[in-house]
């Protein structure tokens, strides 16, 4: 037993030390980014501090793609709390900016304007902008803030397939 639990600390501290977050891999649970990330999938976040945070219009300009496409994907908490949603960084917008909607690889432009300064984020499989969603937080319907830097938990930067499914045959 006291083995175990050794066992159990040593690999949990060494995976915060070399990501430098909390957690440091999660399973992929909906279709929303597919087909670059599929359900069951696990992925081992890095957190942004270490390894930077690209968007996607970033990534276009410069050539860097992850898992598919240009820019990073990212695991957040919506408005700072609830369950994480696992989704791309398309954009970073200020207060009272246009939020865009990564069309067919192209942005266009709401009539929505952002609240506060952040990321907006957008499922590949998705056809809006998360920030355009309404979303059950804590219970109620509300609307999602672009992205605060200490909402994201980090960038998605491995992939294991189809090992998740273990993870969400348990109920949470």
């Amino acid at each position: 037993m006291v083995s175990t639990v050794a066992i159990v600390v040593l690999v949990v501290g060494a995976g915060i030390a070399i990501t430098g977050c909390w957690p440091f891999m999660v399973a992929v649970e909906s279709g929303s980014m597919q087909p670059n990330l599929m359900p069951g999938d696990v992925v081992i976040l890095m957190h942004p501090s270490r390894v930077g945070l690209i968007t996607w219009a970033e990534g276009r300009n410069n050539g860097y793609k992850s898992f598919g496409d240009y820019g990073d994907v990212i695991v957040y908490y919506p408005n700072g709390n609830g369950k994480p949603i696992i989704h791309r960084a398309i954009a970073f917008v200020e207060e009272g900016e246009k939020i865009p909607i990564l069309s067919r690889g192209e942005f266009v432009y709401s009539e929505n304007v952002a609240q506060i300064s952040g990321y907006i984020t957008q499922g590949d499989a998705n056809r809006i902008s998360d920030q355009l969603a309404l979303l059950r937080i804590s219970g109620k319907m509300e609307s999602i803030l672009p992205v605060q830097k200490e909402w994201i938990i980090g960038v998605a930067k491995f992939r294991i397939p189809l090992i998740g499914y273990f993870r969400l045959l348990i109920p949470v």
